[in-house]
């Protein structure tokens, strides 16, 4: 029987996190009594149980109670102590997507993969909707850097995160933790391991988050944005009719239904990406937000996002002495409805939409054996995704601007400017497409050892793509209620551009060479070159512009990436020390880039070239304490973009949206990553204390293609401290005192330019800032049974 809880709960006295080095000096505490060891975490990066200092790939692993460590209870926290790693949301918490080493996308329009691709228990999350889930009840979660498409497949470019939830087994019990916090937010999460007999174990999993906002609504002051309310729960049956074979079953849901949008407005009254923060906007009724408090502003509609998860899987595995064979059976569902108040302002001017409908259908075979001096593995895989999505706006005051900036009897004086919507017959626009994919590959990988010290690897994937548009752009009236872009008393009015039908189909290849060499049990070196592939596809214009209604804009070619990588990873000092380290080099052939012209986002062919490494130290200079440190560089370049022109006449003449043929910088990269964590363990009685700090660093980074000021980050430092009390030997309660945000610093997560030629000529004459969290503290109280 395959043992699916390869990793031990352990102890809080071994809690070996990755980052980059804090100066802390720990005067007057006496150590605990015993030297802890460094911790060996397994992994499946190779779709097999190996420790992760044994594969030569790039790998942040964090095991469960590292996780209960640093206090991590959503997806997007676990990034953030990886080098080389971003977390993204381009609509907030709403949204969520990861870079790695500057392969990244900030496009938050649904029917647009990530290139770094996420996996829960080894199913692939197509949609940036559905992966900003809750973290409960999971065993670990490996970060692997680097192209992955030979042995997970699907759009990993960059690399991915794998999450991989605590299985059933056949011992009773679980656990359950309690938070209470910063704007009355308490969360809970908890499961109980039930045995049934000596063939059947059943696990049950659940989680809630519930609390107020952190931003400040001063049109509504009682009704605070960025609110906390969602729940999830998993219910996991794992059958074992035999020595050879095991069954899991797996049911799970997720929902979230928080008010959420909040940008703060800032004036940009000029066309040149400079902030104006003093200058009052035209377009917003002469409106300024200049109060120098990023958590609070002025809003006439609260945003939303409305978000519902499910899925059902099946999992095999049976071992037939000579191979191992796997099935993984998937199925999942993401339906969201999300809207914002874009403009950040008391008037009704720009409200932006975007719902989602995704049903998600994946098969993986799989056979793997070895010999003496071989490991093979080889597989199918398919994959059907139907997407019925939409995004839109519902814009009276926009639309009535824009309008009258397009109408030549207006702009000649032969008519009076329209001030009312209903005058033209529409406030809205709601852009429905559909998007369907399916896809299957082959692949296959071999690994040989021609000596106890030197191994080569080998793989390769066919993979066979089809996909199909279909794409409308239509005027809509909306009720002045409407709060919802699917309000089903809105009423279509007519087509803006012809509809856009576009169909691909794609034949590409990925593959893998590697050779290992291990002089002795600690110390692993490694090269290696991958050719990586992302799939290509289609955009989804917001505005109705028939220039964009193109087959050039609209669809996008596969971004192909040859990576060479170099690496070792040394245990040295008797096991109190470990550093590993890798470069790599990476050149792409029809990069898909990010970019936003007026208020539309594209993906559009280029070329790029990146550049860098990552450093690890993990030390245990005394008993008790851990210390790790880590520094990731990254020197990226995007070139070739094709140039774009959009000629809007304004009263400032005519501005062009250009996307020039220089370098320019891709998306939320900064050149330096540095993160790290220090922590010491006490004993107290009958039981331990331990103190903890770690935070982040993030050099200057841009949220678009053109390094505007206005969409630039001068960079900034995140830290956390707590204080852990563990209570007896056998550790079965603990209760931790944490602040997050320590400094309170004040840090964007996301911009958006729509002040200057990006917008078409300063339609909106400000800028939409995102804010990171402030400051907040909590208690949390477990307790393990």
């Amino acid at each position: 029987m395959k043992n699916y809880t390869k990793i031990t709960l352990e102890s809080y006295r071994t809690k070996l996190l990755t980052g980059a080095a804090l100066s802390v000096v720990l005067a007057g505490i006496q150590p605990a009594a015993a030297q802890m060891v460094m911790e060996e975490v397994m992994v499946t990066a190779q779709k097999r149980s190996q420790s992760a200092q044994d594969v030569g790939i790039s790998i942040s692993a964090f095991s469960r109670s590292q996780l209960e460590a640093m206090g991590y209870t959503n997806a997007q926290e676990v990034t953030a102590m990886a080098p080389g790693v971003t977390t993204m949301q381009p609509n907030g918490e709403a949204n969520y997507s990861i870079g790695i080493r500057g392969v990244a996308n900030n496009d938050f329009t649904t029917n647009v993969e990530s290139p770094v691709a996420i996996y829960v228990d080894e199913v692939y999350i197509s949609q940036m909707s559905g992966a900003g889930f809750m973290l409960f009840d999971i065993d670990r979660v490996e970060v692997l850097r680097g192209p992955q498409g030979t042995l997970f497949g699907r759009n990993a470019t960059g690399g991915l995160v794998h999450y991989v939830t605590a299985k059933p087994t056949q011992e009773f019990g679980g656990y359950g933790s309690l938070s209470y916090g910063s704007f009355d937010r308490i969360k809970f999460q908890g499961a109980v391991n039930m045995p049934v007999n000596d063939k059947l174990a059943i696990r049950a999993s659940a989680s809630t988050h519930q609390g107020d906002g952190y931003i400040i609504n001063r049109l509504q002051p009682g009704s605070k944005l960025n609110n906390a309310n969602e729940s999830a729960g998993r219910l996991q049956v794992l059958f074992t009719p035999s020595n050879a074979v095991d069954i899991l079953l797996n049911a799970r849901f997720g929902q979230q239904d928080i008010r959420t949008g909040f940008f703060e407005n800032v004036s940009e009254a000029n066309p040149d990406g400079v902030l104006t923060p003093t200058v009052p906007n035209v377009s917003l009724d002469n409106y300024l937000d200049n109060d120098g408090d990023p958590y609070a502003g002025d809003y006439d509609k609260p945003g939303r996002n409305k978000l519902e998860t499910y899925g059902f899987s099946g999992t095999l595995n049976w071992d037939m002495e000579w191979a191992e064979l796997t099935s993984i059976t998937d199925y999942q569902s993401v339906n969201r409805n999300y809207i914002e108040d874009s403009d950040a302002s008391p008037v009704d001017y720009f409200n932006f939409y975007l719902t989602t409908d995704a049903k998600q259908f994946s098969e993986e075979l799989r056979l793997a054996g070895s010999t003496d001096k071989m490991k093979w593995v080889t597989g199918f895989y398919y994959m059907d995704l139907d997407i019925n999505d939409t995004n839109g706006i519902i814009a009276p005051g926009f639309l009535t601007d824009f309008v009258n900036l397009v109408t030549p009897e207006v702009q000649n004086g032969d008519i009076p400017p329209f001030t009312d919507p209903a005058e033209f017959g529409f406030n809205g626009l709601r852009n429905p497409y559909q998007t369907d994919v399916k896809t299957w590959s082959v692949f296959g990988q071999l690994e040989f050892d021609l000596s106890d010290e030197l191994s080569l690897i080998a793989g390769f994937r066919y993979i066979d793509e089809k996909k199909n548009h279909n794409y409308r752009d239509i005027a809509y009236f909306f009720p002045g209620t409407s709060n919802d872009g699917l309000d089903p008393n809105a009423e279509e009015v007519v087509d803006f551009v012809t509809p856009y039908a576009g169909k691909r189909h794609d034949k590409e290849w990925s593959a893998r060479a590697q050779v290992n060499y291990r002089p002795n049990e600690d110390t692993l070196l490694y090269a290696s070159w991958n050719r990586g592939v992302k799939s290509g596809g289609f955009n989804a214009p917001l505005l109705p512009t028939a220039e964009y209604v193109t087959e050039p804009l609209m669809n996008y070619r596969p971004e192909k990436l040859d990576a060479f990588e170099v690496g070792f990873k040394l245990d040295f000092a008797e096991g109190k020390a470990r550093v590993n380290g890798s470069a790599y080099y990476y050149d792409y052939n029809d990069y898909q880039a990010f970019a936003i012209i007026q208020l539309d986002t594209f993906t559009l062919n280029a070329d790029a070239k990146n550049k860098g490494f990552e450093l690890e130290l993990l030390l245990n200079p005394r008993d008790g304490m851990d210390i790790q440190a880590g520094i990731g560089y990254i020197d990226a370049k995007v070139k070739n973009v094709p140039g774009i022109t959009v000629d809007v006449d304004t009263d400032l003449g005519t501005v062009s949206a250009i996307l020039p043929g220089a370098e320019l910088r891709p998306v939320n990269t900064p050149k330096w990553n540095l993160n790290g964590l220090i922590r010491q363990e006490f004993d107290i009685g009958s039981g331990a204390i331990a103190l903890q700090l770690d935070g982040q660093y993030r050099s200057e980074h841009v949220f678009g293609l053109l390094s505007t000021p206005a969409l630039t980050e001068d960079g900034y430092f995140v830290g956390n401290a707590s204080v852990t009390y563990i209570h007896g030997t056998d550790e079965a309660w603990s209760v931790r005192l944490f602040v997050k945000n320590i400094t309170d610093e004040e840090y964007l997560v996301q911009t958006f330019d729509l002040g200057g030629s990006l917008a078409g000529g300063g339609l909106f004459g400000m800028t939409e800032q995102y804010y990171g969290r402030p400051r907040t503290w909590g208690v949390n109280l477990s307790y393990n049974f």
